[in-house]
């Protein structure tokens, strides 16, 4: 598929882009890979269309989410057909909707011909490059046995940067773990905000965190209040690749 890059200046040119790059539906630059799971999915949430200033598509895959913390490949080939529907239906970039699609990110981008994105944690080579040598990255994880260094590996990133901190087992977390109807939204935030603090405390050459899971970008703000500290997550991913696929002519005064 074609993807035009310019802008359509006459008949003649919405002609011939029409030509070669019918799709059903157009205008949705961001096509959203997420997981079938029933519960609560607040504005900040990637799974939350709200949280975007601009359209995006989705597609759902279902299986286990411990399948994909451990990167099991059978579920491989329904997330590669997901890519290649978002990819038929005209997006120009493709992102995931958990951190931990990240161990598929090199079978996602050699199947399809848009950029791919499919972790936050893609994001950690480019945040170190902006800390001093000694700081580190704070990233907090759904799950801690599956952030191991060859998970961070397939990043390009180097775990020895990091400071992982496992948030999983957070009882105001369950409901999304595993799923369940009611999320104490304050209690999480509070949870969250302590964790951050007391890691900080612990470990003073923290310049930054990133927030691996995508359920946490609505608590990114209150993490930033109380710590002081860049706070990255798969919005600032999202929003940077949406930046980059549809440009803005600028207008202004000089």
């Amino acid at each position: 598929m074609t993807h035009y890059r310019g802008s359509l200046e006459t008949h003649q040119d919405l002609y011939r882009y029409h030509q070669v790059n019918s799709t059903p539906i157009a205008g949705a630059a961001i096509g959203i890979i997420t997981i079938d799971f029933d519960y609560v999915k607040l504005p900040g949430n990637v799974a939350n269309a709200t949280t975007f200033d601009f359209p995006v598509l989705y597609e759902v895959v279902s299986f286990e989410i411990e399948d994909l913390f451990q990167g099991k490949p059978e579920i491989l080939e329904g997330i590669l057909d997901a890519a290649r529907k978002l990819e038929k239906k005209g997006v120009r970039a493709i992102v995931g909707a958990c951190g931990y699609f990240n161990h598929f990110q090199e079978q996602i981008k050699a199947a399809v011909e848009v950029p791919v994105f499919m972790s936050s944690v893609l994001q950690i080579p480019l945040i170190k490059m902006g800390l001093k040598d000694h700081q580190k990255i704070a990233v907090l994880v759904a799950d801690g046995e599956g952030a191991d260094r060859a998970f961070f590996a397939k990043a390009k990133a180097d775990i020895d940067d990091c400071i992982v901190q496992d948030i999983g087992s957070l009882e105001s977390f369950a409901p999304i773990r595993y799923i369940k109807p009611y999320l104490d939204n304050e209690a999480l935030r509070n949870d969250l905000v302590d964790v951050v603090r007391r890691l900080y405390d612990k470990h003073p050459e923290i310049g930054a965190v990133l927030l691996e899971c995508s359920d946490l970008p609505p608590y990114a703000a209150s993490i930033h209040a109380a710590t002081g500290l860049p706070v990255f997550d798969f919005i600032t991913l999202i929003n940077w690749v949406h930046s980059a696929v549809v440009k803005r002519t600028y207008f202004g005064y000089f």
